[in-house]
């Protein structure tokens, strides 16, 4: 048995999701007249309480695009020093929208109307760039899938709304915070500009995201997707698995977090652990002793059957997932028992 634990993005098709593709009516996505891809993007919108949705191929897509069609050039954008949008986009933000980057410390990577007061640049300064958006990142994957409160994301909007601040939310694993706070996504809808939203974590999909945003941008949301090649043809039949994870596979993501509970509470007990980072839903990070090669570490659990990722000077992440069942947990933690050093 091998437990892949490296990612929620290594889950496969289910038979029904592969049957939900397989029967999907089709069309040309680029000239909008794809049924299931319209009706991917409705089904979404419509749970935000949000104008539109574009389907993308992936969660940096949706993101580089909702932070260009919100900002202009030589403008800065305000977000937590380990956000994905800066750490795991290949520079995306310089290169695609050629915006400066303010990095705030955040709590567990949540950064407040405090931070961002004292981090707003002079608009009347011309050496400075124009400070224009905030992003938020729920949950933090830095952070060990960290999750921001309603009431913490009420507070950043209104401040920085209030002071003419565009709102981007990049939630790719949104679901999960939504699955901890017990909020619906027509609750966090209205606090954002655009939102970015995953179908190929914990939700299951083989491939693609969703951007929310309003009607005026919708139109320059589009253009953007078809210059960084994100235009897509028969794009209905990877649509349907976005619905079907959408309508059928939210439920499930306490299960994720429950096997992540687990996990989390027996690597802490272990001699060869300094730290855990606490587990709110589907992601771990541990680190080891310094006596303890990562690479060692992660090659005995390869030899075992269970894969994980280097996640930092020492670090280790795993990550649960709709195919990491109980049987894959109960041989991990048999795996995890097991190991000495």
């Amino acid at each position: 048995m091998t437990a892949d634990l490296r990612s929620d993005t290594v889950t496969r098709p289910t038979p029904a999701m592969m049957e939900a593709m397989h029967t999907a009516p089709v069309g040309d996505d680029v000239f909008g007249d794809d049924p299931t891809v319209n009706r991917l993007e409705k089904l979404a919108a419509e749970m935000f309480g949000m104008d539109e949705a574009v389907f993308c191929p992936s969660g940096t897509m949706t993101n580089q695009i909702g932070i260009s069609i919100l900002t202009e050039p030589f403008q800065e954008i305000i977000c937590y020093k380990g956000a994905h949008i800066y750490r795991y986009e290949g520079g995306g933000l310089a290169g695609n929208s050629q915006l400066s980057v303010r990095l705030l410390e955040g709590n567990r990577g949540r950064i407040s109307p405090e931070e961002i007061k004292s981090n707003i640049n002079n608009i009347r300064d011309p050496h400075q760039p124009i400070t224009s958006l905030v992003a938020l990142e729920n949950t933090i994957v830095r952070e060990a899938g960290a999750v921001y409160s309603l009431q913490q994301i009420k507070q950043v909007s209104d401040f920085s709304r209030n002071l003419g601040l565009k709102m981007h939310l990049d939630g790719a694993r949104l679901f999960n915070a939504l699955t901890v706070t017990g909020n619906t996504p027509l609750e966090v809808g209205s606090y954002f500009d655009t939102i970015s939203i995953c179908l190929s974590k914990g939700l299951g999909a083989p491939v693609g995201s969703l951007l929310l945003t309003s009607a005026a941008l919708v139109s320059k949301a589009r253009r953007r997707r078809k210059s960084l090649g994100g235009g897509m043809r028969q794009a209905g039949f990877l649509a349907a698995a976005g619905i079907y994870a959408l309508e059928k596979n939210i439920g499930r993501l306490r299960e994720d977090h429950r096997r992540a509970s687990i996990l989390h509470e027996l690597i802490q007990r272990k001699s060869w652990v300094t730290s855990v980072m606490p587990a709110e839903t589907n992601i771990v990070i541990f680190t080891l002793d310094d006596k303890i090669s990562t690479e060692e570490f992660l090659s005995k659990l390869e030899y075992h059957g269970v894969r994980a990722v280097a996640f930092g000077p020492q670090q280790v992440r795993m990550v649960t997932h709709l195919d990491f069942k109980d049987e894959h947990l109960d041989h991990t933690v048999s795996v995890l028992n097991k190991i000495t050093f």
